[in-house]
């Protein structure tokens, strides 16, 4: 599976979820860009939520719309197998998340405050 290399890198490297949290930053040896989800075809299942990787826990549900953090996505594409209605993409052009958002990001994996 060559997703898995993103996640043996995260664990080599010793930059964990947290650490990429503080720094709000992505690994600088992801290759892949992150996910993002079209939040006009969601469903808001939160089948991609439970199923994210806890090393990157990079999805949050905000009430009404189900959001992925680009700075904790490694590309992988676990999301996109388990989603029933297709919503999500590569997201090329990603921009830094904003201050707002990183309020619900919570140091535990995958979880939102």
């Amino acid at each position: 599976m060559p997703w898995a290399k993103d996640t043996l890198s995260v664990a080599a490297s010793g930059a964990g979820r947290a650490e990429r949290i503080a720094r709000r930053s992505r690994e600088g040896n992801w290759k892949k860009p992150p996910r993002r989800i079209e939040t006009s075809e969601c469903i808001t299942c939160d089948l991609c939520l439970r199923n994210c990787p806890p090393e990157f826990g990079a999805i949050f549900d905000l009430g009404l719309d189900v959001v992925i953090v680009p700075e904790l996505c490694s590309g992988c594409p676990v999301c996109v197998m388990v989603c029933p209605v297709d919503c999500i993409y590569v997201d090329e052009e990603w921009d830094p998340t904003e201050a707002p958002m990183w309020d619900h990001v919570d140091l535990t994996a995958g979880g939102t405050r």
